[in-house]
């Protein structure tokens, strides 16, 4: 008879070590292929429940872990996206989801018989063949979409791997009498709660907790009544990630671990007495029968239907009583992009493009402002243009930092591209920042000198500024809505700005070789041109990353040089559009 020994010890080991990384692969490869809609979809929750419940539960079920929606939801509060309420169903609706894993695991108590169904369905028989494929599929594939396909099936066939392996390690506890002994000591329900909720908490992982049970239901005797206490105990077990995961959040943040925690408390603490009310009572006869995995599945699964459809219609109760038991703090704010969201690398490009977003509208305000105090200074509005390049800089410097992490993930060559494209438009909108500030310290120094530009300085300026104004509020537009036919007309009429600044430039040297201008003056207006004239260019680079997202394989300078050819009849329309829109009065003699 074999004996569990220290080589035993190893194998159970490496079964979970596998197991665990098979459920990982799985987790990564599906959430690639999902592509992050699932995700964006926990930011559009509506105040009804059932359809939060029901967006947790699928969510849930395709990236197969409750702990890494529910760390989401705390990254997501934290940062304001979503609100405390929004997550309740969501965490109830997990709860639920996350019982699709046993069920996959399941599979690995089936029997072999004379049927050749029965035994293809075998994971000894058939997950070799998925092995093959999804190698092949890595290896092979020229799309990410197809090896994200190849990587779910290894970890699939890695997943099972290590489930048997876990199951030939634990096969001779059924033959010893000291396991028979331990399944007579945890028929005490408490102790066999205490179990699963010290066994979960070391893995972090309410599925693998359980993965293991089955595993050991597959070789081994443990009775119904032994099982399903430690089953209630994994289910409170589970709640250890979210905990950790709140751990320097803010308080919303840590509500939401809360929330996690209460749900599981009072679903546990009602179902578990019950349970042992019902087994001293009635002694039933089935509680001393074996467990079987699927049986396990079948728990697991009546177990969160029963819980989520009795507890759903309390989830405002729920909230409340997080908010009660974690009072409010003073002076805490928002973290401005939390890392937790790194977890999910689509989510966080998104929240960054969000961001980024929020950083334009201080640029566009800027670039107003400091034009408008050309012409009328204003102590308050300049205040506000200091105030805000203060904030663009934060936008740039957090951003930039956070993206830099991002990148550090395992992304598609489609986000790898998305994060270098995000990186270079927050640097062009940080440079307009830069450029309105020019233009404000300009307005600054002509308001202490009480300096004034001629009357055709002043038209063609105007001229100039209206256009500028323009190809910004395009940018700004195109950008926010990813607008590709917007984008297309920025391109035109910043070569109209330029045509504009270049006839400008002529015209001023005139006026300073006929002394009609200052030379103190004609430093400022070719700073302010030059400055008008950068922000226009950074627009087009902006805009012409919008374009460069529809079509990755073209290279920026080419895609430019194809907007500005002579063949592009779209663009010659436009232009001749703009010039007739942004004509310079012809100057009298």
């Amino acid at each position: 008879m074999e004996q569990v020994d220290i080589f035993s010890v190893f194998k159970l080991c490496g079964g979970l070590a596998f197991f665990l990384y098979g459920i990982s692969s799985m987790s990564s490869g599906l959430e690639k292929v999902a592509g992050g809609r699932l995700e964006q979809l926990l930011k559009k929750m509506t105040s009804n429940p059932l359809k939060a419940f029901a967006l947790g539960a699928g969510i849930t079920a395709v990236i197969q872990s409750s702990s890494a929606v529910t760390v989401m939801l705390v990254g997501l509060v934290n940062s304001g996206i979503m609100d405390l309420s929004q997550t309740v169903s969501v965490i109830i609706g997990a709860n639920l989801g996350t019982t699709i894993t046993a069920w996959i695991l399941s599979l690995a108590s089936l029997n072999g018989t004379a049927s050749l169904m029965f035994k293809f369905f075998q994971p000894a028989n058939f997950t070799p063949l998925l092995a093959l494929i999804g190698i092949i599929m890595i290896m092979a594939a020229k799309t990410n979409r197809r090896k994200s396909i190849g990587t779910i099936l290894m970890g699939f066939a890695i997943l099972m791997f290590g489930m048997e392996i876990m199951s030939g390690a634990m096969a001779p506890l059924a033959d010893m009498d000291g396991f028979k002994n331990a399944m007579i000591a945890f028929s005490n329900p408490i102790l066999g709660f205490i179990v699963g909720l010290i066994l979960t908490m070391i893995i972090q992982s309410s599925s693998a907790s359980i993965g293991i049970l089955q595993a050991l239901t597959i070789t081994a005797s443990v009775p119904v009544g032994v099982a399903i206490p430690i089953i209630f105990g994994q289910h409170m077990g589970a709640c250890i990630s979210a905990v950790i995961a709140s751990i320097g959040a803010t308080t919303n943040a840590k509500r939401v671990a809360g929330v996690h925690v209460i749900y599981n408390i009072i679903s546990v603490g009602t179902c578990l007495p019950i349970f042992i009310i019902l087994q001293a009572v009635f002694n039933f006869a089935f509680l001393k029968s074996d467990i079987s995995p699927v049986q396990i599945a079948l728990f697991h699964t009546g177990y969160n239907i029963f819980t989520a459809f009795l507890l759903l219609p309390f989830a405002k109760f729920i909230e409340n009583l997080a908010i009660k038991f974690i009072p409010d703090k003073e002076d805490e704010h928002k973290v401005f992009l939390d890392e937790r969201l790194l977890l999910s690398p689509n989510l966080a490009i998104a929240e960054a493009q969000n961001k980024t977003m929020k950083m334009a509208s201080h640029v566009e305000k800027n670039v107003i402002y400091a034009t408008k105090l050309l012409k009328r200074f204003e102590s308050k509005k300049a205040e506000v243009v200091g105030i805000n390049e203060e904030k663009i800089d934060r936008y740039e410097d957090k951003l930039e930092n956070f993206l830099i992490k991002v990148s550090g993930r395992d992304l598609t060559e489609e986000l790898s591209a998305s994060v270098g494209r995000l990186l270079l438009n927050i640097g062009d909108f940080e440079r307009i920042g830069d450029h309105a500030s020019s233009i404000l310290h300009i307005a600054e120094r002509m308001n202490e000198k009480e300096l004034r530009f001629s009357e055709a300085a002043v038209a063609d300026i105007r001229i100039i500024v209206y256009a500028v104004l323009d190809v910004m509020r395009m940018t700004k537009t195109a950008y926010e809505n990813s607008d590709n036919v917007l984008a297309l007309d920025v391109e035109p009429l910043e070569q109209v700005v330029d045509r504009l600044i270049r006839k400008a430039k002529k015209r001023h040297i005139k006026r300073l070789q006929d002394g009609k201008c200052t030379v103190e003056l004609d430093i400022m207006l070719t700073d302010l041109f030059n400055d008008l004239e950068r922000i226009s260019d950074h627009c087009s680079n902006i805009a012409t990353s919008i374009l460069q997202a529809q079509d990755t394989s073209v290279d920026r300078h080419e895609l430019i040089n194809r907007l500005r050819s002579a063949d592009n009849t779209a663009f010659s329309q436009k232009y001749d559009e703009f010039k007739a829109k942004y004509p310079l009065v012809e100057e009298t003699v």
